[in-house]
């Protein structure tokens, strides 16, 4: 178990694609934190995952605040000794018409996307290096980390951002043994993707089914949905392939709906 002893903090991790990535994390060895904004959710999570006999702490993190995000890390270190995995997973959707798009909207999207990966990772890294261990960074981006879709301007702008910041990190860290790699998942049906539906369906003026089949899957190869599992499973292979070989990457994982 190649995660086995090591600490992985993921964030976002309450609910969804995160909270998969920590169960499936603690399920190869590790221990696990769940950061969220939503403590009560996040130690529902860590509760569950640790009455099934893995080590996970659940810590209250806004990724948007500096100050939130040393916190979140400080007592990462304090109650579990180190840090070897950051996932950065927390995000969200606002979807519109750029011409109508808000720019409060905007800059929401940009801070929990863009600041919460910039200020995650910085916190991290200093940590990665003082161990001499070195560690794995791991972004959720998307196959808008590669393409665009209509509604979505600050979505596919703050996704394709990660793979600048990744591949940088991947460039800096990888002397102090360092990996960084962002994971490029299609359609997932979490809620966010299903709070979505209706309102593509409302702003392209075509119905809940059409926006499912020839919006969200008509480019994959078995009109399926990517699953939060597999994304977690190639979020777990990423944290515990230990060279770096494999670092400065996007793994698309999305039915082959975007291939590169």
């Amino acid at each position: 178990m190649a995660l086995k002893d090591k600490v992985a903090l993921v964030t976002g991790s309450a609910s969804g694609i995160g909270e998969q990535c920590a169960r499936k994390l603690a399920a190869e060895g590790a221990s696990v934190v769940i950061a969220d904004l939503n403590l009560d959710n996040a130690e529902r999570v860590a509760q569950d995952i640790a009455r099934g006999g893995a080590k996970a702490i659940a810590v209250a993190m806004d990724v948007t605040s500096e100050e939130a995000v040393d916190a979140g890390i400080a007592e990462t270190l304090n109650r579990l000794g180190g840090l070897d995995v950051l996932v950065s997973n927390a995000g969200i959707q606002i979807v519109n018409r750029i011409e109508d798009y808000a720019f409060a909207d905007w800059k929401k999207m940009m801070a929990i996307h863009l600041d919460g990966a910039f200020l995650t990772t910085k916190a991290a890294i200093k940590h990665m290096y003082a161990s001499g261990k070195g560690g794995s960074i791991i972004y959720m981006g998307s196959v808008h980390s590669h393409e665009a879709s209509q509604l979505k301007s600050a979505y596919v702008a703050a996704k394709h951002g990660l793979l600048g910041l990744a591949r940088v990190v991947a460039k800096e860290g990888g002397p102090r043994g360092v990996r960084a790699n962002v994971v490029c998942p299609g359609f997932v049906r979490t809620p966010l993707v299903d709070k979505q539906i209706p309102e593509q369906a409302k702003a392209l003026g075509i119905s809940e089914q059409e926006v499912v089949k020839n919006v969200m899957l008509k480019d994959t190869v078995d009109g399926a949905f990517t699953t939060v599992g597999d994304v977690a499973d190639t979020v777990a292979f990423l944290a515990g392939f230990e060279s770096s070989a494999l670092t400065g990457q996007s793994i698309v994982v999305s039915h082959g709906w975007y291939m590169q």
